[in-house]
């Protein structure tokens, strides 16, 4: 595999830039505070560089789009900015923010919620704006310095077929779209090619209430959103809301075990009037349930994952897709810390769909992928770390079905 010359310049700068016998120890080691400990401003900065393999052996972009996101990019290249702030207003209310630059485009925020606890010595809290996620346990690790490989789980990130505001006239339209989810296109609703929708979106926070609880022994919340798991929103489009639940325990240290569960109206009221096709759209949920595990002890850290999801969808024409589609995405990731400094780590996803039936033949309404990641970090201080990786995507659909992609990243916080 041969490496591009100019990305291979600029990643070899920056790796003899934070060397440890550079003056990279004089980097900030935390966050800002100010105004009297009322004000911490936090920040981490990424960039990422990958090569997939092709039959002529040159280093290409991601031609399967296994990576992509629903921003339409890959997870596995590009620079990303984060500026966090905390503000607290008074000794009950704190005011959060993320402001976030990706691949040189304008600031967008990522996070924008104010924090209100009722009771200064109760764990209880209740947030309100554009939240945290409720669902789920990796969604709690979406920055990258959480993060110990550099690809996401193919629940978070991978794009299927579906899509808010256009919708499969019948089966055999959306069967035409299996592996399609990062340029698909519908004959209801909006019918220019777009992306579709993962499961679970990370990339976007949704807009509503949550209500949190923590103890010794479960940490709990409950959120009520305008959006759906795999789209949240800032406004709402389909008079729907979404209610997501999560507790997690903590019966021994080391352990914990957790579950969630979400449904929501996804599809949007503009995907039936476009076609002219009269829906109540608040009829046609995603409905999610999640359980997730994680142990470490000394030098170990293994976490599971599993989510299975059901779209409901009009039954429009023949033949129907009357039953709801289903999904189920399993994840097992792991690491192992061989030095202080280094570490290794490896995660195995697994994404396979229900079975529908077209005209000519029945199969999965979208094409199973499986993906094996593994790699390592090197810590050249506590918060500037550098990491590799290798990725193997496979894929029973789509123009690709095999591709394999090599990655590097360079991570600071503070």
């Amino acid at each position: 595999m041969r490496w591009r010359r100019g990305p291979t310049a600029l990643l070899a700068t920056l790796i003899v830039g934070v060397s440890p016998s550079a003056p990279a120890q004089d980097l900030p080691s935390g966050p800002l505070v100010f105004g009297a400990g009322r004000v911490t401003v936090g920040g981490e900065a990424s960039a990422t560089f990958s090569c997939a393999s092709t039959a002529d052996d040159a280093c290409s972009d991601d031609t399967g789009f296994f990576n992509y996101s629903d921003y339409e990019r890959s997870t596995l290249r590009g620079t990303r900015f984060d500026l966090t702030a905390s503000v607290k207003a008074s000794g009950h209310v704190w005011v959060l923010a993320d402001l976030r630059v990706e691949n040189g485009r304008r600031p967008t925020p990522y996070a924008l919620y104010a924090r209100i606890r009722p009771w200064e010595r109760r764990p209880f809290d209740i947030q309100v704006g554009r939240i945290p996620p409720t669902f789920g346990s990796f969604s709690r690790r979406t920055y990258a310095n959480d993060n110990f490989l550099i690809g996401y789980p193919l629940a978070y990130q991978y794009l299927t077929s579906l899509r808010p505001d256009a919708l499969p006239a019948n089966a055999d339209e959306l069967l035409r779209m299996r592996g399609r989810g990062w340029l698909s296109s519908f004959s209801v609703g909006n019918q220019t090619p777009d992306r579709g929708l993962p499961i679970a979106n990370v990339f976007r926070w949704d807009t509503g209430v949550q209500v949190h609880i923590a103890t010794r022994l479960v940490d709990a919340a409950a959120s009520a959103t305008t959006g759906s798991l795999g789209n949240p929103l800032v406004g709402d489009d389909n008079a729907g809301r979404q209610v997501a639940g999560r507790a997690a325990l903590h019966p021994s240290p080391g352990l914990i075990v957790g579950g969630s569960i979400s449904r929501g109206p996804f599809v949007a009221r503009t995907a039936g009037a476009a076609g002219g096709v009269s829906l109540d759209t608040r009829r046609y949920t995603q409905t999610a349930v999640g359980v997730d595990a994680e142990y470490s002890r000394q030098h170990y850290l293994v976490r599971l994952e599993a989510i299975a999801s059901w779209w409901t969808l009009p039954a429009l024409g023949s033949p129907s897709l009357a039953e709801p589609l289903g999904a189920v995405a399993t994840s097992i990731e792991g690491r192992y810390k061989i030095h202080p400094r280094w570490y290794a780590g490896a995660r195995f996803d697994r994404l396979g769909f229900s079975t529908i039936t077209g005209t000519t033949h029945a199969d999965s309404w979208d094409a199973p992928v499986t993906r094996i990641e593994v790699g390592g970090g090197y810590s050249v201080q506590r918060n500037l770390h550098l990491k590799m990786t290798f990725q193997h995507n496979t894929r029973d659909g789509g123009r690709v079905r095999t591709l394999d992609l090599g990655a590097v990243q360079i991570l600071f916080w503070f």
